[in-house]
């Protein structure tokens, strides 16, 4: 199993971005995807889920910020990112779990300037 975030990259407080989460390895359409983030010194936290059927979840973190989307066919997970803060800054990963065992991707760094 073999997870890749990427899209990560610095932007002024306000701005966008998006990460995406390539993942191969796994029968991907049933799985849930988790995307979690970690800012430094601080613990890794979830930033929020998406099921097999496609319904997300969310931190309040990121509630009415942050969308959450995923593309079967690329095997793809998204993470939509508006009106960053300063606190979103953080290295943010993908998860999935299969068989009782976590996979993580390697993390893609977001910097968000004030």
């Amino acid at each position: 199993v073999q997870l890749q975030a990427s899209g990560g990259g610095s932007v002024q407080a306000g701005g966008s971005l998006r990460l995406s989460c390539a993942a191969s390895g796994i029968n991907f359409s049933i799985h849930t995807i988790d995307w979690y983030r970690q800012a430094p010194g601080k613990q890794r936290e979830l930033v929020g889920s998406i099921s097999s059927g496609g319904s997300a979840n969310y931190a309040d973190s990121a509630k009415g910020r942050f969308t959450i989307s995923r593309d079967n066919a690329r095997r793809r997970v998204y993470l939509q990112m508006n009106s960053l803060k300063a606190e979103d800054t953080a290295a943010y990963y993908c998860k999935v779990v299969r068989a009782g065992r976590t996979f993580w991707g390697q993390g893609t760094l977001v910097t968000v300037s004030s």
